[in-house]
């Protein structure tokens, strides 16, 4: 699945994403690129529950 997440600017938001989602699923697979903004996960988890996670880390998706 994919995400936009406009505030994500840095290498340090790419892990504090990486890490919001890996809380839910310690085996997610995660690609965050922050000159673009985008996060491409592959992860069992449904998306709302990354959704929520994101946003309660302040990553909230587009």
């Amino acid at each position: 699945m994919q995400f936009h997440i406009e505030t994500m600017t840095c290498g340090g938001c790419a892990r504090g994403v990486t890490k919001a989602i890996q809380s839910v699923d310690p085996s997610a697979d995660v690609k965050a690129d922050p000159a673009t903004h985008t996060v491409s996960v592959t992860s069992t988890a449904p998306r709302e529950q990354l959704v929520t996670v994101l946003t309660n880390a302040g990553f909230a998706p587009a």
